[in-house]
């Protein structure tokens, strides 16, 4: 004959409950912790999304800065400590650079296929460029690739180094 002690079986059967419900514990917390994880990069990935639409405007500025030899709106785009090399090799810092572009003749800068990578408090852009100018007495343009590093100083991005390669 088989007898069934009930309370054995209670303790084993509560035992096994209580395994139950710390494994399905876990599983709630795990999903919670990845809930929270998607919401930060989330949330990360719209502070970095704003962070490229305004360094893709303040490139856009520059653009226009420089098309229109606005040596106030570029001095602002710049940091202090500026480091630029132009397409022809020739190393400017930030002064140098305002007076060159004081005494060229650009009419039109156009930048395209720009990307733009944030790194913290720093970012990347990459793109391609072309330039319409009037050098003695004829039209001319010039097509290149450039880099630009920018940084966040306080709430202000500022370039910090730019540098351009001509596409021949």
């Amino acid at each position: 004959m088989f007898i069934i002690d009930a309370s054995a079986l209670k303790k084993k059967q509560t035992a096994a409950d209580r395994q139950a419900m710390r494994i399905a514990l876990k599983f709630v917390c795990l999903f919670a912790v990845a809930g929270i994880g998607i919401c930060w990069l989330r949330a990360q990935e719209s502070e970095d999304g704003g962070a490229r639409s305004r360094i893709l405007a303040l490139e856009h500025a520059w653009n226009q800065a420089e098309a229109f030899k606005d040596l106030k709106a570029l001095d602002a785009l710049f940091d202090s400590a500026l480091i630029y090399v132009d397409d022809d090799g020739t190393l400017m810092n930030k002064s140098d650079f305002l007076a060159h572009v004081k005494s060229e003749h650009v009419q039109q800068v156009i930048t395209q296929s720009m990307l733009v990578r944030v790194l913290g408090d720093m970012a990347i852009v990459t793109g391609t460029y072309q330039s319409n100018e009037f050098k003695n007495g004829k039209s001319v343009i010039r097509r290149g690739r450039f880099v630009d590093a920018w940084i966040l100083r306080g709430v202000t991005w500022v370039c910090v180094a730019a540098q351009a390669t001509p596409i021949r």
